[in-house]
């Protein structure tokens, strides 16, 4: 009894300790996280409302700096790349890892193998990526210098030297690092289709081409849905894929919005309109993200309303 009258005081404590004890945790990362995030992206909202140069200014001049930007040549060309990669990489990706998916998907020989193959250029950063494949399309010392040594003197394979290939160089590229993600997620949504399904399907005489129009890819639309918007993320903040293979040249025919951004606030110390650049790339991204919560919230209450 006197035991139990001793510890029963400070039970209650320890129950409010261990209750709380994840929040307090987690409440210095959430808090440095809400003033990085949220604190430092209505900076620069205001920042881009300003008339700042080269340092800060705090007065307000309306929407003058967004007015330069979307006059600003380099702008323009760096967001009509920005949509034609977006576009070419996205889709592209998703055909390429749905079909990679599928055939993984037949049980083959050594899948741990191949899915460890296609899935590595995922380890592999951006710029690291980029720069590999910049060796290879060197004249110097990529595949163009191995092909003229085996005596084809007159192949050309120069994709990043010239403007009217860099882009599309760069594209490859993105798609070599990102369809081995697409497979994964793709594949993951395969494994999780029931076969009693898929077995009645094909009782009833339905071929493979038709089950997988009819039955599988409805059910994959989700995981269409969070693939492509995963992609459009990597597109949309594109950058050092592109520094590292081009540099965003030749001339200025590869740049992405990420590098107009940084040129003009750290380089030309116009603050003002790399500000306007950087909401206007987080404007696109919120035209992602925001349809996509909504559209996932729905989804999922309808599942749980079934």
């Amino acid at each position: 009894m006197t035991t139990g009258s001793a510890l029963s005081p400070g039970r209650p404590w320890r129950e409010r300790l261990t209750a709380w004890a994840p929040i307090l945790l987690l409440a210095p990362s959430l808090g440095a996280s809400l003033i990085y995030v949220f604190g430092f992206t209505l900076w620069t909202c205001w920042i881009s409302v300003s008339s700042s140069t080269l340092l800060p200014q705090y007065d307000f001049v309306g929407f003058k700096a967004y007015v330069d930007l979307w006059s600003h040549q380099r702008w323009k060309i760096a967001y009509g790349n920005l949509l034609t990669y977006s576009a070419a990489y996205v889709l592209v990706s998703l055909a390429l890892g749905l079909a990679l998916a599928i055939a993984i998907d037949q049980r083959i020989r050594a899948e741990s193998g191949w899915r460890t193959v296609f899935l590595y250029p995922l380890a592999v950063s951006f710029v690291v990526t980029g720069t590999v494949w910049s060796w290879l399309y060197s004249p110097d010392a990529g595949i163009e210098f191995l092909v003229r040594r085996l005596g084809w003197m007159d192949f050309d394979f120069r994709l990043t030297t010239h403007r009217e290939t860099a882009l599309y160089a760069i594209i490859a590229t993105g798609i070599w690092h990102s369809s081995g993600f697409a497979m994964a997620l793709f594949l993951a949504g395969l494994r999780s289709i029931d076969g009693d399904v898929l077995k009645a399907a094909a009782i009833d005489g339905a071929s493979t081409a038709r089950i997988y129009r009819r039955v599988i890819l409805p059910q994959l639309a989700p995981m269409f849905v969070a693939v492509a918007v995963v992609l459009l993320q990597f597109a949309i903040k594109t950058f050092d894929l592109a520094v590292a293979l081009t540099g965003g040249g030749p001339g200025i025919s590869t740049t992405f919005p990420a590098m107009f951004v940084y040129d003009f606030m750290f380089q030309r110390g116009q603050i003002a309109i790399g500000a306007a650049g950087a909401i206007t790339i987080l404007a696109a991204l919120a035209i992602v993200l925001v349809p996509y919560g909504i559209w996932s919230t729905w989804w999922a209450r309808r599942e749980a309303a079934r």
